[in-house]
């Protein structure tokens, strides 16, 4: 087909690696292959070209699009020679390496290379293309600076996009550049100015993101007025400060200006908008109570984590259109509208970390699309719904630290086949865990603890399915996405005696804490089977018995607490194989013998094993001397029979000796009473002497006795 022009094979399932052989199709034009699952590197079409009457492949190729594959290796050198290239598109590949010298693609219109692994910087011959319009290099690795001469002669480029690399942008402050942008994305680039001045002149600029560009102090009066035509901004994550214009300037539809120090009232919009990102601010005083009415079409509102004070505007219920709507971490008071029951399209509503009080409004009941909620840190009360039985799509109910009474209803687990959250934690709950619990078949986290729960652990728990699975395979839980925006699930476990917030890895962390009831029975042997468990708190409960031996098989553990129970016997040897422990806690209990401190336990200080009277060993200062106590013991009484049998012996043995020594002579000296007087002297002084000695043998002995016990 060496006539070809034309090949377009895009959005197929195509895979292996490109033929070398394409190379032979001199003639063509137009070569599209992308959103397929091409792997290996672009060929080196050097050996085909010999077939055409050309030193380089393609010279005629205008349009080249291998982008959404599987792309590795270096950018090829020959595509610096397509001197027709208009289109030059590779993005979403796993590419590596430089960016080559294109200074020969005079016609280059779109240069397209974001979402790859390139390093090095942006070329200086990147300013000889003169007829860019668009120009994608983000998410990539490149460095270094980018200046003015970069884009001194680039007056058509009309979009730009160097974000998510580690570019510094250093233009001066009076710089006006040669090109009038329509979307500029520079997030992550580092300014060199306290806020991009050269941005006056882009008056037709409708796409603004410069998130993280560390630019800091008051936004002036001529950005509000310049942006009349702005639809996306994103200034998040800077240090901007002062107050934002009340009603706002901006007709954008996305607004994200979240973690900035922006401060007092919270802007009314001039027009309707599809996204409103405030979180993480300064703003203080009342949410306006027409806030909801304006964001009528609104998909995503977050004020989260700034001063907010009152109640939730009733006006929220008219946000019909809503996804997400995030109101945490605020000093909102009163109880939660019975309006929200009108936002039927809700994914997303999370009001933790407030003053809320009162019963969970039942009309929260019409929510079918819910997948998250969040309640906690607040002050509800009541019992838990049962309409919550209708949110068949929820992942996370978090409804802790609040002031929850009743029983765990049973039907909780047989209404949500989706549920990866479960949070109970810190209310006044009673009754026993119910083991229909067991059933919560996706259920990655169960948090009851600090509650009034007794009975004991169900060893239904085994059928906890998410928890028996070792998570290996990472997913992000987004929620509610708009316009590149989305709720990112988060939760703040505890873990190592303090409580972590996880977010990134959130899908694969298990973790089951019971503890701070009063539970009691036996640690269940079923529970040794939830293999994939990185979290196990069972502590301050009145649990009794041994700690199961096939403790060891929960291999994927980093934080085990049995604390404060009534737990006995020894502690595992096989316990020292869980290499990944960071932190456990096995304190006051009744566990006795010697600790197996061996292998990792050796990481771990006294107060891990303080309050068990009846251990011995490392790291505790007492001695497990328990049994050469006893022995020590038994040869102290067998030295003290042995001692008094000596002792016997001795006297005995003087007694022989002086009627041996005395007697004998005394019948042979009473014949002869003339040696008798000059004898028995000196006999009297002798055995004086024979005495004094025994009696200084004796004590000796004693002494001796006594030290060597």
């Amino acid at each position: 087909m060496t006539s070809l022009t034309h090949l377009s094979l895009y959005w197929n399932n195509i895979q292996g690696r490109i033929p070398s052989s394409i190379g032979k199709l001199c003639n063509l034009k137009f070569l599209s292959l992308r959103f397929n699952n091409l792997t290996g590197k672009i060929p080196d079409f050097h050996g085909e070209s010999v077939n055409c009457p050309f030193e380089i492949p393609f010279p005629s190729l205008q349009i080249l699009v291998l982008s959404s594959n599987q792309l590795v290796g270096q950018l090829p050198y020959w595509l610096g020679s397509l001197k027709n290239l208009v289109v030059l598109d590779l993005e979403y590949n796993s590419l590596q390496g430089p960016i080559p010298v294109l200074d020969n693609l005079k016609k280059l219109v779109v240069l397209k290379l974001a979402e790859n692994e390139l390093n090095g910087t942006l070329p200086d011959s990147l300013q000889q293309l003169s007829e860019l319009y668009e120009l994608d290099v983000s998410n990539n690795h490149l460095t270094g600076i980018v200046s003015e001469s970069h884009f001194s002669k680039l007056s058509k480029l009309k979009d730009l996009d160097l974000s998510g690399n580690f570019f510094i942008l250093n233009v001066t402050s009076f710089w006006v550049p040669p090109f009038q942008l329509e979307s500029l994305y520079i997030s992550s680039c580092l300014l060199n100015s306290s806020f991009p001045v050269w941005l006056k002149s882009q008056s037709n600029i409708i796409y603004l993101h410069f998130s993280n560009v560390s630019v800091s102090g008051i936004v002036p009066d001529w950005f509000w007025d310049m942006s009349a035509n702005l639809k996306d901004l994103n200034a998040s994550f800077n240090q901007l400060q002062g107050k934002l214009p009340n009603p706002s300037k901006l007709s954008a539809d996305v607004m994200d200006l979240s973690s900035n120090l922006f401060e007092g009232h919270i802007p009314l919009p001039s027009f309707p908008i599809s996204l409103l990102d405030l979180s993480n601010n300064q703003f203080s005083a009342p949410i306006p109570n027409r806030l909801g009415e304006i964001l009528a079409t609104t998909r995503f509102l977050s004020l989260s984590g700034n001063q907010l004070t009152g109640e939730i505007p009733i006006s929220v219920g008219e946000m019909l259109s809503a996804a997400v709507i995030d109101l945490s971490r605020n000093n909102l008071r009163g109880s939660i509208p019975s309006s929200l029951g009108n936002c039927s399209s809700l994914e997303v509503l999370d009001l933790q970390k407030n003053l809320l009080s009162g019963k969970i409004t039942g009309s929260l009941s019409q929510l079918n699309m819910l997948q998250t909620l969040h309640l906690s840190s607040n002050k509800l009360s009541g019992e838990i719904p049962s309409f919550f039985h209708n949110w068949s799509s929820l992942e996370t109910l978090d409804l802790g630290d609040n002031r929850l009474t009743g029983n765990i209803p049973p039907w909780t687990g047989s209404v949500f086949p989706n549920l990866r959250i479960l949070s109970l934690r810190s209310n006044a709950l009673s009754g026993e865990i119910p083991s229909e619990l067991s059933d919560l078949s996706s259920l990655q986290i169960l948090d009851l603890a600090e509650n009034e729960l007794n009975g004991t652990i169900p060893s239904s728990f085994v059928n906890l399915r998410a928890m028996v699975q070792i998570q290996r395979i990472n997913h992000y839980l987004f929620y509610g996405m708009s316009f590149r925006h989305y709720y990112e699930e988060s939760y703040s476990a505890n873990i190592k005696n303090q409580h972590q917030t996880f977010n990134k890895i959130l899908s694969i962390l298990t973790s089951l804490d019971l503890s701070g009831n009063n539970l009691h029975g036996q640690i269940p042997e079923e529970l040794m089977k939830l293999l994939g468990l990185a979290v196990l708190n069972l502590s301050a409960n009145h649990l009794t018995g041994e700690i199961p031996e096939s403790i060891s098989e929960l291999n994927q553990l980093l934080s085990l607490d049995l604390s404060s129970n009534k737990l006995s016997g020894p502690i595992p040897p096989s316990i020292s194989s869980l290499s990944y422990l960071g932190y456990w806690n096995l304190s006051n209990n009744n566990l006795s013998g010697e600790i197996p401190f061996q292998g990792h336990i050796t990481t771990f200080d006294a107060p891990s094993f303080a309050g068990n009277p009846a251990l011995c060993g490392a790291p505790l200062d007492v001695n497990c001397t328990g049994n050469e106590l006893d022995n020590g013991k038994r040869r102290a009484d067998e030295d003290d029979s042995n001692n008094g049998f000596t002792d016997q012996w001795l006297y005995l043995s003087i007694g022989l000796g002086f009627a041996a020594g005395v007697i004998v002579p005394f019948l042979v000296l009473a014949i002869r009473r003339s040696w008798s007087h000059a004898y028995f002297l000196l006999v009297d002084r002798t055995v004086e002497e024979i005495l004094s000695l025994a009696r200084k043998i004796v004590v000796h002995w004693r002494n001796h006795r006594r030290f060597r016990v």
